[in-house]
């Protein structure tokens, strides 16, 4: 008598499941809202989701490249903040459209790359914690953005540079769209090509492989703190073309969604895991789910409380994962 061939037990994938769970809670999230608020699923609407998330995802992507190495940045909101305020003076100072544009682009990115590199070496040079480096910088930057702006928004420079970072379209699509996808590209290119983002993995993952493999992680992990404080500056500058004046308030809870958005599309805080796929991703969630609740006029504090609940959860999730 022949035996019926049982089907085989397959294992349950769940790589496939983290793959794909982000993109499908992105649509449940969007549809939940588009049910309880029809404006949410608007072509309006869908537009100013995709600009949002452009420019939330630069600054998660500059918290992937210092996350990745166990370590964060929560000066990010406060240098936005001050490099809107100096860019716009600057830019005032200049008077004529082309130099004002230049000085400005010039000062912002000049800035946060000094911030960057001044976290970087206090954290890889002196070996200061991560968060008492990034928190005692924040305090002093936006003390700087209140100091030199009086408190008060800066207005009056070129409207060229508003017309050229937040209207302008290329290839069909906004400006601020196409510098995120070419931040994307080039993002990509260097974490996952090159030996410098190579490394970055290997000093999050395993501090102590990473010196036997003859990497020094001082000058990587500065390096890293540098280029995260220039995306910084990138963002913040096209932050500050959007409004239209330098705001002293501009990063305002942007260290929070930035660090929620990686943390959610799974970058890990333990270091060693994550990309920039993943922080664009995080960053599209978190925008929908704050757009939706925007839309349906919920309380701007339960916004942060979800938020945070969202980062651990997250958090929690990676760790029960990391245990398996």
């Amino acid at each position: 008598m022949t035996e019926l061939a049982l089907p085989e037990n397959r294992p349950f994938d769940m790589a496939k499941v983290r793959t794909w769970a982000l993109p499908v809670a992105v649509i449940a999230v969007f549809v939940g809202f588009s049910i309880v608020e029809p404006r949410v699923f608007s072509q309006a609407n869908i537009f100013n989701i995709v600009t949002q998330t452009s420019y939330l995802a630069i600054f998660a992507m500059a918290q992937t490249v210092v996350i990745v190495t166990r370590g964060f940045d929560l000066s990010l909101g406060s240098a936005v903040s001050l490099v809107s305020v100096l860019s716009a003076m600057v830019m005032v100072a200049a008077g004529e459209p082309t130099l004002a544009i230049t000085a400005g682009i010039l000062t912002g990115l000049v800035v946060t790359a000094v911030i960057g590199m001044a976290n970087g070496v206090l954290i890889a040079g002196i070996g200061i914690n991560p968060l008492v480096t990034t928190l005692g910088v924040a305090n002093i930057v936006l003390s700087l953005a209140s100091t030199v702006s009086g408190g008060f928004p800066v207005s009056g420079f070129t409207l060229q540079f508003s017309q050229l970072f937040a209207q302008s379209s290329l290839l069909g699509l906004p400006v601020p769209v196409v510098v995120t996808a070419v931040v994307f590209a080039a993002l990509s290119v260097l974490m996952n090509w090159t030996s410098f983002g190579r490394s970055l993995y290997i000093i999050g993952a395993n501090p102590k492989a990473a010196m036997v493999a003859g990497i020094r992680s001082g000058p990587i992990v500065a390096a890293a703190y540098c280029l995260c404080g220039t995306l910084t500056g990138l963002g913040a500058l096209m932050l500050t073309a959007r409004t239209g004046s330098g705001e002293p308030n501009l990063g305002g809870n942007l260290t929070l969604e930035s660090i929620a958005a990686a943390v959610v599309g799974g970058v890990k805080l333990s270091g060693g895991e994550g990309g920039v796929t993943a922080a664009v991703l995080g960053a599209l969630f978190v925008t929908v789910l704050s757009n939706g609740m925007n839309l349906t006029q919920v309380d701007g504090y339960l916004q942060q409380i979800c938020l945070g609940a969202i980062i651990i959860i997250a958090l929690v999730t990676s760790r029960g994962r990391s245990r398996h």
